[in-house]
């Protein structure tokens, strides 16, 4: 793997801003397949698969504030030279909705499951139930927003995945090699 100091290395993610989005990424995945795996279950089992659900979901929270601050702290590297304006726009503004929205589906996820005065066991961290001022009725209605922007962020993953087919199949510009320890990005 390049240093940050070689040519390559400041075209690239740092590795822990590597592991962070990969461990996110396939999080999210696993969670949305987990949630559509539990449509149509009979209740027992229905409650025992959400429940991993809503734990993977606050695990994503935590992983995405981990992100945001090593962010923060650890500036990514810019963006390839080579890429059009409206590649530009299109990058960040995918990526800042990327981060709304591993922020949101989570909280909302927490603030809807508070109206039925259920709190989430996160692999033995139990988040507490929030005081909310509403019941199931609202924790319903939240829940169903939640839903939808889960298939909002499906959409986005799609195509952030076609970004990346593009960037390897058409440009052959190596832009995918900026996310992985391997493979050399292009400036």
């Amino acid at each position: 793997m390049e240093s940050i100091g070689t040519p390559a290395g400041r075209n690239r993610y740092s590795f822990v801003a590597m592991i962070l989005h990969w461990v996110i990424a396939i999080a999210v995945i696993a969670n949305w397949r987990i949630a559509e795996a539990a449509e149509g279950l009979p209740e027992a089992e229905r409650g025992a698969v959400m429940g991993w659900h809503f734990a993977i979901g606050m695990a994503i929270l935590l992983a995405t504030v981990l992100r945001i601050l090593w962010r923060l702290v650890h500036r990514p590297p810019p963006l390839s030279a080579h890429l059009a304006i409206w590649e530009r726009v299109l990058a960040r503004a995918t990526h800042g909705l990327f981060y709304l929205l591993l922020l949101a589906l989570p909280l909302l996820g927490w603030v809807g499951l508070s109206g039925y005065k259920a709190p989430i066991d996160m692999f033995g961290i139990v988040w507490p139930v929030l005081p909310v001022g509403f019941g199931e009725k609202t924790g319903h209605e939240i829940l169903e927003f939640h839903a939808t922007l889960g298939s909002a962020m499906i959409a986005l993953v799609g195509l952030h995945i076609l970004g990346v087919i593009k960037h390897m199949a058409i440009d052959r510009d190596g832009n995918l090699w900026r996310m992985l320890p391997f493979g050399t990005p292009r400036g």
